[in-house]
């Protein structure tokens, strides 16, 4: 219970006010034939676990990456051509696989289930700049694709199409601009200068200064604003001599926070655009662009393709954990164990060199390109509470990370991704969906940590605003930052977001809130306005259906109650349909095809193999 800050809600503030938690006797939750649900459950119980790896925990398996792939391209042979280095089985295996996996318009999609977009294209074209005769169709198909869609394949068409894209947030236009001048396809003059001269300053400095990239970007602000002060300096007399002066010190910087396997964030493509723009501008021996070159060479798949991450180790095995429903009755103790070892391993017990972060937070992955950020750590956080055996070192841990998110949280009440205040662009500002995962969070271990329950108490509340404000027009529901839908026009995921915020507003101690009855009966008519005449979800009204977003609307909804009886039999009716087709999904074996739902940084798309069976797994336990 929320003492100080919940207020509980007289029948006469609110004429619906929240019910219990407890199943009406009468009902069950799915009029679906029990038999076959607990089935399918089983079923997709069963396989979840058999995805393990041999330490007991999951790994996932990312999407190739078209965009990854030609960024790589890219990046290695500009080594080539600057050292004396070979690297020519990379760049030929690169190139094969991005020939073979167009779409069959002419352009290419960030996954090999994406739509064909500008960013990915204009890529790729660039890559075979100095491909051989052979890829020539490849080439040719792609400037029909990129003459439709920009006017044209020329600098003057191009570039002002790339910068389009992206708005104000330069984190990814000037990356592909730069890629693109590399290449020899724009001019260094369409590639807007990176005031890199400012990493030389404190970079707790940063956030005051509202640098025009997203606090993650750091490594591509120093190497590719070298880059292009290499090749077009300013005019301006007084800046070109701090940048030069500021050369050699952000260079510094910049080895300081690689990591020690050579991947920006284990991100392919940032490590790419590093690396491509160190070996433009001269230095293609130095060690960041050497480590760099070594990282891709490791992290490069055996057909020739590139991930856009290494993995999401810690994010799928969270999520697998939170998924499963009461672990007595999925995981043995001793199988517990290990995954909570794991866990606690991976959380950050030092200030992070890349972004300063304060210790506490876990990133998603534990490769050393990791980044601690507030939907991961909301994640390990619930997952340290479901698995159970509660220890000291647990408890300590969980009191890290509570107070590593109540530092992170800005002053609207919303909860950012990595740093408190950056910027107003997107990855920096509050999102719902990680406000939603970090209430959970704090609620999962208020009663744990007696020390920090005022301030739990007071940060809740300020969230629980902010996700009242934050709340799309209409029936849209919530919007959620790191996952989209590509079919959108505004390329939202209105399900996931809404779906996420949903699970938070649902707890007894929101419902308690001023308003808290009400938000929980806007989230469930908005997914219910989402729903298709089939039963199904998509990630918007009217779109087309997936495994993921129809299970994680399960999810959310399965834990609605009414008091009102039209609307319980109203929302028993859309759970059962969408039971019903994610059942089906389960006994014709189509339930563990994922879509490319994910979003990474800078409008970027990836589907995850895990995913479907995650949330399936999720809802199903749920609905039971």
């Amino acid at each position: 219970m929320i003492a100080a800050h919940c207020s509980k809600i007289s029948s006469k503030k609110n004429a619906n006010p929240p019910a219990t938690s407890e199943k009406p006797p009468h009902q069950n939750p799915v009029s679906l034939n029990p038999a076959r649900l607990n089935a399918a459950l089983d079923t997709t119980r069963q396989a979840l676990l058999a995805e393990r790896n041999a330490a007991g925990h999951w790994t996932g398996e990312l999407s190739s990456s078209a965009l990854a792939t030609a960024t790589a391209v890219v990046a290695l042979q500009q080594v080539q051509a600057n050292t004396d280095g070979d690297h020519t089985t990379y760049i030929e295996g690169g190139l094969k696989w991005l020939a073979a996996h167009a779409n069959p318009d002419g352009g290419w999609g960030d996954s090999t289930k994406s739509k064909s977009n500008i960013s990915t294209t204009t890529l790729c074209w660039a890559a075979f700049a100095d491909a051989p005769e052979k890829y020539a169709a490849s080439v040719a198909a792609s400037e029909v694709w990129l003459t439709k869609s920009a006017g044209g394949t020329t600098p003057e068409k191009l570039a002002p199409a790339i910068v389009r894209r992206y708005g104000k947030d330069r984190t990814f236009s000037i990356p592909i601009l730069t890629h693109c001048a590399l290449a020899g396809k724009v001019d260094w003059a369409d590639v807007r200068p990176l005031p890199f001269e400012l990493a030389a300053l404190p970079q707790n400095w940063f956030g005051a200064m509202r640098l025009p990239v997203v606090s993650y970007a750091l490594p591509a602000l120093i190497a590719i604003g070298q880059c292009r002060h290499h090749h077009r300096p300013t005019w301006n007399p007084i800046t070109r001599i701090l940048r030069n002066f500021t050369r050699k010190k952000t260079l510094r910087v910049l080895e300081k926070i690689q990591p020690p396997n050579g991947g920006f964030l284990e991100a392919t493509p940032l490590t790419s655009f590093v690396t491509m723009s160190l070996a433009g501008s001269g230095l293609a021996n130095h060690p960041v662009a050497q480590k760099g070159v070594e990282f891709l060479k490791a992290s490069a798949r055996a057909d020739g393709s590139w991930p856009i991450d290494t993995n999401l180790a810690t994010w799928v095995t969270t999520l697998a954990v939170n998924a499963l429903g009461p672990l007595e009755n999925a995981l043995p103790s001793d199988e517990r164990a290990p995954i909570r070892e794991w866990l606690l391993a991976q959380q950050y017990r030092e200030v992070h060199p890349y972004t300063l972060a304060a210790p506490g937070g876990w990133a998603w992955t534990p490769l050393p390109g990791g980044v601690p950020d507030a939907d991961d750590t909301p994640g390990a956080l619930l997952a340290l509470k479901n698995l159970g055996d509660i220890t000291d070192a647990t408890r300590e841990a969980a009191r890290l990370g509570c107070a590593w998110l109540l530092d992170l949280q800005n002053r609207d009440g919303g909860i950012p991704t990595f740093c408190r205040g950056w910027t107003n662009l997107p990855f920096d500002r509050s999102s719902p969906d990680l406000t939603a995962h970090t209430l959970r969070a704090w609620l999962a271990w208020r009663d744990e940590l007696p020390e920090l329950q005022t301030r739990i108490d007071k940060a809740f509340a300020r969230a629980a605003r902010f996700l009242a404000q934050s709340e799309g027009t209409g029936m849209d529901g919530w919007a959620p930052l790191w996952f989209g839908n590509q079919h959108a026009p505004d390329e939202i995921n209105w399900t996931y977001g809404t779906a996420k915020v949903l699970l938070a507003l649902n707890e007894p101690a929101q419902q308690a809130l001023p308003g808290g009855a009400l938000r929980v009966t806007r989230g469930k008519n908005a997914l219910l306005e989402m729903q298709r005449a089939d039963g199904a979800w998509g990630g918007f009204k009217g779109s087309e259906p997936s495994i993921e977003e129809t299970a994680l609307a399960l999810e959310a909804l399965a834990g609605v109650r009414e008091n009102d009886i039209d609307a319980q039999a109203k929302l028993e009716t859309a759970r059962d349909r969408g039971a019903l087709w994610l059942v089906e999904k389960v006994e014709n074996g189509e339930w563990t095809e994922p879509s490319p739902i994910g979003f990474y940084f800078a409008k970027l798309w990836y589907f995850e193999k895990l995913y479907p069976m995650i949330a399936t797994v999720a809802a199903l336990s749920r609905l039971r």
